[in-house]
Parts: C-alpha cells; structure tokens; sequence
C-alpha cells in the first residue's frame, strides 16, 4: 500500500464516517451560527478546549483556509464570524456537510477536495489564516502540510493546528482499550508497517481510516523548520465521557499558533 492508496482509503473512510454520524461529522445548529454571527463563538483544533480568543485575528474579511477540516463545523462558524473561508478536505461526503450549513444559513463558503500534503491550486501567499485541526494523523508524512501551509500563507499570517502527541501510538490498542496500558509500538509509528497484525487487517476490512503517529521533532520541529514562528502552545484530551485509558492520566493532543514572518 503507497500514499496513493492511504489517501483513497481514507478517503472512503471519512465517507463511511459520515454515513455513521461520528462526532466530527455533525454539522453544527442554527444556533451556533446566530451566535457566530453577532461575534460569539468557540470552536476546537482539539476534542475538548476552545481555542483563546486572542489567537484570532480580526475575522471579517479574513482570507480563512480550514484545512483538513469538513464536517460542517469549524468552517461555517468562521464564515458567519465573518471571515472568507475556503474548506479543502479529502473526503467527498464531509466537504458536503459544509455545503449543507452554507446552504442553509445562506454563508459563502468555497469546498475544495484534496490531500492536504498537496495544496498546489492555490497560489503562494493565498491566505492570512489556516485552521487545521487534529487530522495530520491521517497522513504519512507530516512535513509536506506544513511547507505547504508556510507557501500558502501571507507575511503576518496565522497557522492554528491541533494534533494528536505520538505517545498515543506506543500502546498495543487491544489491551490499552481494556485499561492494560501495555508499550508496544516504536515511533514514528504507522499502520502500514503493521499490515500483518490481525487488528490493523480487521480495522482496515472494516473501513477505519489508517493512521500514522509523527514524532514531536515533525509536529513542532516541521513548523519551525518550515520557517514559522511559533507563538501559541496548549495541550487537551479526551471528554472522561470517553472513558479513553490515556486520559486518565495525561493530555495526549497539543494545539499551536504559528506565525509566518
């Protein structure tokens, strides 16, 4: 299996997804955009914490990239916020939950499918923020999205990511699921390299996206080596309604704010 076939398979992944209601599938209210629209609002880069409100620039106007970021939530709230937001995603079915929100409020919002490793149809320096939330753990290699993000953004331009700390990946999942916090995998870790293990063939049979844990050097390292400035830090977990082993313990994503010089 090569990158080509992880992000096809991925992509029908989030498709099933969305036919599944996961979470990061629902389309947020009526409500949420009347809030959005009158300047109140809060949206996530990861599962729980709100961003700060003074991470944001002014948002009217604002060119806006959600990247890796369908679902009809994030999206829609920025663009009644009052941003100019364009949504790049590599899932047909999560691009059309956005469509569905703008439809329905009547807000302007550009969908564009695509690898976010690849965000060549835009021109350098296209946009003055990218919101890029907890997704990069869906492709092989990290790198590539942040160059990307560094091109595409303007002098001054702000770069919002969540994602997921690699220690999540060291865990057999089979025991970590039944509290056995038992260390397993190396990192970086990836599920190609896994192939051969009865888990990961069930997960893939059953349509689950793959999933790759980069190491903090790529997360943190690959901004900073892109040439952004980092100028924001935080970390989050899962709900305890989740009752996910890890966060018992510790907070295992990590949001940043960037900035390009």
């Amino acid at each position: 299996m090569n990158e080509d076939d992880v992000l096809l398979h991925n992509r029908a992944a989030w498709d099933q997804l969305v036919d599944q209601s996961n979470r990061w599938t629902q389309p947020v209210d009526p409500d949420a955009i009347g809030r959005a629209r009158a300047g109140q609002f809060a949206i996530v880069l990861t599962p729980i914490k709100p961003v700060p409100a003074d991470w944001f620039p002014a948002l009217t106007g604002l060119k806006t990239l959600c990247l890796a970021a369908a679902g009809g939530q994030q999206a829609p709230i920025l663009a009644a916020a009052g941003a100019e937001v364009t949504v790049f995603d590599n899932s047909p079915k999560q691009l059309a939950q956005d469509r569905a929100v703008a439809d329905r409020e009547g807000l302007a919002l550009h969908c564009v499918e695509g690898d976010m490793a690849d965000l060549s149809m835009f021109a350098d320096q296209s946009f003055d923020l990218i919101f890029h939330p907890c997704s990069n753990t869906f492709v092989p290699d990290v790198l590539p999205v942040w160059r990307e993000c560094h091109r595409v953004l303007r002098s001054g331009g702000v770069l919002m990511a969540g994602f997921t700390n690699p220690m999540r990946y060291i865990f057999d999942d089979e025991r970590k699921e039944n509290g056995n916090l038992e260390v397993r995998y190396a990192l970086p870790y990836s599920d190609l390299e896994h192939l051969d293990e009865e888990p990961i063939r069930e997960a893939i049979r059953q349509g689950q996206p793959l999933e790759f844990g980069h190491t903090l050097s790529d997360q943190i390292g690959g901004q900073l080596k892109a040439g952004l400035m980092l100028t924001g830090f935080y970390e989050d977990r899962f709900p305890e309604s989740d009752k996910d082993p890890l966060s018992a313990f510790l907070d295992t994503f990590i949001a940043t704010r960037a900035v390009k010089p």
